[in-house]
């Protein structure tokens, strides 16, 4: 979830693996965190006929984000929202000086109009997307989420979830199992990987990362592997964006969250991989255009856009901020403001 990005090509955010007792500060270093801060500024001034401004993290984690919002706008309101437990207990403790201006919420970021309707907002300012898995739960060994070390093939971002990695691995089909790591691992060996994970499983239910590393090491041809990275990081994302949903629930959460913006309200979503950034741009520039039919003379009413884009493209990190933090260096930033009233 929130904070991702790069590093040995495992996608994650922050910096570098925590120390025992470090804090969540300590412990996430937010990506193009200036730069978020500068998209959704002009939304977050106090609002008209004195009600103040009220920011969505739709992807909490350990609150880097939030926590710079809330220290720049003094009257804000934050509602975070994070599926992990652990992660907002971490944020709870961060932004502790703030607790009267948050609240902080256990959900999947697909149930924010849910949220907000409970927590009695109409409307909000501004909301932010920091998509793809945090620093904390790749760096946390036991969860299964990185390849580099071997660990349970867990990779639930919420631990009460019920299917882990190992289910997938030791239940889907081979045709299935194909469908998921060409699609949500864009892995062009996906049928030979699937064929080679049934037979094993046969003789042993896959359990723990090592065991699916050497299986991945085996299958991948060694003239894919010296060129196209570790060979177990398009299955690893595959089977993580599987466990959770992800992609799913941002198609669903995107819409839901841009509907709850009022007028002159902004949303700024950083993404890290091809496959969030494509569905993030495609629902943007879906409501930036007139849904007037074509060769109609004039503008139907209710047709108008509803988005202004405020990035060409998606943005990236910048020489200085990768270098600083390497898991910066997949990031794609696209804002939009809200310019009218829905259809």
């Amino acid at each position: 979830m929130a904070g991702s990005a790069h590093q040995n090509g495992e996608q994650c955010g922050g910096a570098s693996a925590p120390l025992a007792g470090e804090s969540a500060r300590d412990r996430h270093v937010p990506v193009l965190l200036e730069r978020t801060l500068e998209l959704l500024a002009p939304a977050l001034a106090v609002r008209p006929a004195g009600r103040t401004a009220v920011v969505v993290d739709a992807t909490l984690g350990m609150g880097g984000h939030a926590e710079a919002l809330l220290a720049a706008h003094p009257e804000l309101t934050l509602v975070g929202l994070d599926r992990d437990p652990e992660a907002l207990r971490l944020a709870g403790d961060r932004l502790a000086p703030y607790a009267a201006r948050t609240h902080l919420v256990h959900a999947v970021y697909d149930e924010v109009d849910d949220v907000l309707a409970e927590l009695g907002f109409s409307e909000v300012d501004g909301v932010l997307f920091d998509l793809g898995v945090s620093s904390l739960q790749l760096d946390q060994v036991g969860r299964g989420f990185s390849y580099s070390q071997d660990a349970a093939l867990d990779m639930r971002m919420d631990s009460g979830a019920e299917s882990t990695a190992a289910d997938v691995l030791n239940t889907y089909p081979a045709r299935d199992l194909t469908r998921i790591l060409r699609d949500y691992g864009e892995e062009k060996f996906a049928s030979r990987i699937a064929n080679a994970i049934v037979r094993e499983r046969e003789r042993e239910p896959f359990t723990t990362s090592a065991r699916l590393v050497q299986l991945l090491y085996d299958a991948v041809p060694a003239a894919s592997r010296r060129t196209g990275g570790h060979p177990a990081k398009r299955t690893f994302q595959a089977l993580r964006i599987e466990v959770n949903g992800e992609l799913e629930v941002l198609s669903r959460a995107l819409p839901r969250a841009l509907d709850s913006l009022a007028v002159g309200g902004r949303a700024a979503i950083l993404s890290y991989h091809s496959l969030e950034d494509r569905r993030v741009k495609r629902t943007l520039a879906e409501r930036a255009k007139s849904s007037t039919p074509a060769g109609l003379p004039v503008e139907l009413p209710g047709h108008g856009p509803q988005l202004r884009l405020l990035t060409r493209g998606a943005e990236l990190a910048g020489e200085e901020e990768t270098e600083a933090n390497p898991r910066a260096a997949s990031v794609r930033l696209r804002a939009a403001e809200r310019i009218k009233e829905g259809a």
